[in-house]
């Protein structure tokens, strides 16, 4: 990705509002009118976004960007990620318990006893939630939910995302711990035919 060196997320272009240019974008910081206050945004092919206007609509905020001036060139954009620089955030801008999804990705995630379920290609949110979506190798990718019953602990030195198997779908409560023997489920009987 061009535009930054350690680019972080900040919001996604969504539909055009209005015939003058202006779109609905979806800002994922806590203060969603502070979107231009941290300089020109980028996308992934290194365009440069400058925020002209902003204002909140419902669940956006509405922004009016330096050269898109007719809905043809708004609608041109939709689905377009934005990031900053991550030298352009201040120091303070995560509490102890906050992370930025950038610095997430790659990490590992494990449980308790140590077993490696993968790591991290993305965070996702579809409407419920964040989402950490992880593969391991070449296995398809899972989708766990980035919750406080899932992720038990995230070891930001050490790169590690601790998980509960459980809480986190990657195993079922039935499934045999190491040593245990299968157990095959009752046969069920078929009724006899002129009771």
């Amino acid at each position: 990705m061009s535009g930054g060196k350690q680019p972080v997320l900040m919001a996604v272009i969504g539909a055009p509002h209005g015939v003058r240019g202006e779109v609905r974008v979806k800002p994922f910081g806590e203060d969603p009118l502070a979107l231009g206050d941290y300089g020109p945004l980028f996308d992934d092919k290194g365009n440069t976004y400058q925020v002209k206007a902003i204002r909140p609509s419902k669940t956006v905020v509405v922004v009016r960007f330096d050269a898109v001036n007719s809905r043809e060139q708004a609608e041109a954009l939709n689905g377009t990620e934005l990031f900053i620089d991550r030298s352009r955030l201040p120091d303070d801008a995560l509490d102890d318990d906050e992370y930025f999804q950038a610095d997430l990705i790659g990490m590992t995630v494990r449980d308790a006893e140590a077993k490696d379920y993968g790591q991290v290609i993305a965070i996702h949110d579809f409407g419920g939630g964040d989402i950490i979506e992880l593969r391991k190798g070449d296995a398809r990718s899972v989708m766990i939910p980035f919750n406080g019953d899932a992720v038990t602990d995230i070891d930001m030195e050490g790169r590690i995302i601790m998980v509960s198997p459980l809480a986190a779908g990657l195993e079922d409560e039935g499934e045999p711990g190491p040593g245990s023997r299968k157990r095959r489920p009752p046969r069920r009987k078929q009724a006899e035919q002129g009771d």
